[in-house]
């Protein structure tokens, strides 16, 4: 039984190093190095390339090497296959750590002060309460219970919304379509961490950010096809909106003369909010290759019917 790793030479160079020291029974192939594609068992990727099936025709488990998988066409992969999505806590760590600069930095008006020092204007303002100051969150899976939990000592109201109803303790929480304006409503500072699906594509719009209280900011850490970007730019030019902090965009990188680059209510990062560490990751996966091969469930295994 072998496992393809189809990743970049850095980190290949890594992945190897971890598996002759701790699994050097494991038969670790890096593409496109593959010999024997009849042995092949496990395939690891970002984005797998097409046909991977007919390729590896004994293929049994795809990992992604990210928290999602919306980069995946799953129609094209026989159902036979299990997909799984990547469960390296160093993912949450990162997504906490930036989530919770981005709340805080939005708290504390960090933004206006920035803009402030780039005209030399020495004003302080008045200091809303964190217990006064509403966060939100979208998506209750595993990042979005990390960070809510993260923000809780500071003592912010904590919200959520999911498609599914959820209970967390200290959190208000909100479920389906039929409740996500009454979520927004309360929102000072909104957090997006929904898995991309048919259903969440698109689901920042002009309707959902008009929802959200006059002078409220967006932080969006789920994936760029969340966000109508054009919506945004009118939210924040028309002044609904204060500000927005994002780490995805539709497209990656965005062209030059993308509007959001030089926006002056707008914080960019390129999509480095979490990223899979090897040395994190490597528990996680191993663990699930032997759970596979003691015939067990694999942790993280995702429902197709729902992409996640």
């Amino acid at each position: 039984m072998a496992l393809v790793f189809k990743v970049d030479d850095a980190r290949a160079a890594a992945w190897k190093t971890l598996f002759e020291t701790h699994a050097p029974e494991l038969d670790v192939r890096f593409w496109p190095e593959i010999d024997d594609p009849q042995e092949v068992r496990y395939f690891a990727a970002w984005q797998p390339p097409q046909g991977l099936h007919e390729k590896f025709p004994n293929l049994e488990v795809i990992f992604a090497t990210s928290a999602g998988v919306d980069q995946f066409d799953l129609s094209l992969l026989p159902p036979a296959i299990e997909v799984v999505r990547m469960l390296d806590p160093g993912i949450a760590q990162g997504i906490v750590e930036y989530a919770c600069f981005a709340v805080l930095a939005l708290h504390r008006q960090i933004p206006m002060y920035q803009r402030q020092q780039t005209l030399k204007h020495w004003q302080p303002h008045a200091l809303v309460p964190a217990a006064q100051r509403r966060v939100g969150v979208m998506g209750l899976g595993n990042l979005g219970r990390a960070v809510l939990e993260s923000l809780r000592p500071f003592g912010f109201r904590l919200s959520g919304w999911s498609r599914s109803q959820k209970s967390l303790p200290g959190v208000e929480c909100y479920a389906g379509d039929a409740h996500l304006h009454a979520f927004l409503r309360q929102c000072d500072i909104l957090v997006c961490l929904l898995p991309l699906t048919d259903d969440t594509r698109g689901i920042l719009n002009a309707n959902s950010l008009a929802a959200l209280p006059v002078g409220a900011s967006l932080v969006n850490l789920g994936r760029g096809a969340h966000l109508q970007e054009n919506d945004l730019l009118e939210a924040l030019d028309g002044g609904h909106l204060s500000h927005a902090i994002l780490d995805v965009l539709g497209d990656e990188p965005p062209p030059g003369n993308h509007p959001f680059w030089t926006h002056p209510l707008i914080w960019l990062t390129p999509h480095i909010g979490a990223m899979t560490a090897p040395q994190s990751a490597f528990n996680s996966l191993l663990e699930n290759i032997r759970r596979h091969q003691r015939g067990e469930c694999l942790q993280g295994c995702i429902d197709r019917q729902r992409g996640y």
